[in-house]
């Protein structure tokens, strides 16, 4: 069930490709200037709209910012059928589809709408920038940038039979696929030596940090042979809007090395922040005040709006 509103938000919904996708619109004070910039958000890997997003949506929309936090189809409050069915080209469908939303809404700046991703959604905002040349700014934190750079740290951590286990499950969940079958499901989240999408050293329980009660952890095992095929690195040159990339030193989900690889690639275009800490560290407590600051600033700088400029912590 949609969530309720709050005196900072609404729930709004949009089609992408005919299925409805709902979000929350955030938009600021009575007294803020009007057109708004507004920053589109979306979650990562399996992640949903109320999964410890909304801080950062309220630290933007205190500074003056409209804000779009969505669900993509198959996932949280959004429609779709099969439930928790991550497909790159569909989340980027539905990216592009919020994009329109907010650039149509009254009292938005259609030409000053900016990007932020975190994980794997750090990854589809560059995509969508390099297709989309009218997006003002970009941030991706922690951002899955190579998906066979991220599949080559869970095969390292998960040794060949672990791996031939996540094949197998794959070819079975496309199998029923094919037969028009529900999927077959596995964990989003597991501690390490068990069968899931992440079971790195501290997946299971920084993901559980993050997500509310309630919280879906499965989704369908084709994903382990489509996210070694997704490599949003390789649009980095397309991309032309500042972009801000804040990678975690200590990563076991996302390649750092693939961040800093793409940062160096963008040049003067892209400002990278490496933090000195793991993948899930940076929505809670000082972490996520640190990057919430320097997003602010971010922001500020490329919307280049009066009086809204706020200093980095």
């Amino acid at each position: 069930m949609p969530h309720a509103a709050t005196p900072l938000r609404r729930e709004v919904a949009f089609l992408s490709d005919g299925v409805t996708c709902r979000a929350w619109l955030y938009e600021p004070a009575a007294d803020v200037a009007r057109p708004a910039p507004c920053i589109v958000m979306a979650h990562g890997l399996g992640g949903t709209r109320d999964a410890s997003l909304p801080p950062y949506a309220e630290r933007f929309v205190a500074a003056g910012y409209c804000v779009l936090l969505f669900d993509y189809r198959h996932l949280g409050d959004s429609d779709g059928e099969p439930r928790q069915l991550i497909s790159m080209e569909q989340q980027l469908a539905d990216w592009r589809a919020a994009i329109g939303f907010a650039r149509t809404t009254p009292g938005i700046d259609a030409e000053r709408i900016g990007l932020w991703g975190c994980s794997l959604a750090g990854g589809h905002v560059l995509v969508v920038a390099a297709r989309d040349k009218r997006i003002a700014a970009i941030s991706a934190q922690c951002p899955m940038l190579d998906g066979a750079a991220s599949a080559r740290i869970a095969v390292g951590q998960a040794g060949l039979a672990m791996s031939v286990r996540m094949a197998g499950a794959a070819l079975l969940d496309v199998a029923r696929a094919c037969i028009g079958k529900a999927p077959h499901y596995v964990p989003l989240a597991a501690p390490p030596g068990e069968l899931a999408a992440m079971a790195t050293e501290d997946a299971y329980a920084g993901c559980m940090a993050i997500v509310p009660p309630g919280w879906r952890n499965e989704v369908a095992a084709r994903l382990f042979f489509t996210l070694p095929l997704y490599r949003p690195s390789r649009y980095a040159r397309d991309v032309t809007c500042p972009t801000l990339l804040i990678a975690c030193a200590h990563d076991t989900v996302a390649s750092t090395r693939a961040v800093v690889e793409t940062g160096a690639r963008m040049g003067r275009r892209a400002q990278l922040i490496m933090l000195p800490i793991g993948h899930f560290d940076i929505y809670l407590g000082k972490w996520f005040e640190k990057s919430s600051s320097e997003q602010l600033a971010f922001f500020s700088n490329a919307f280049a709006v009066p009086g809204t400029v706020v200093k980095a912590r």
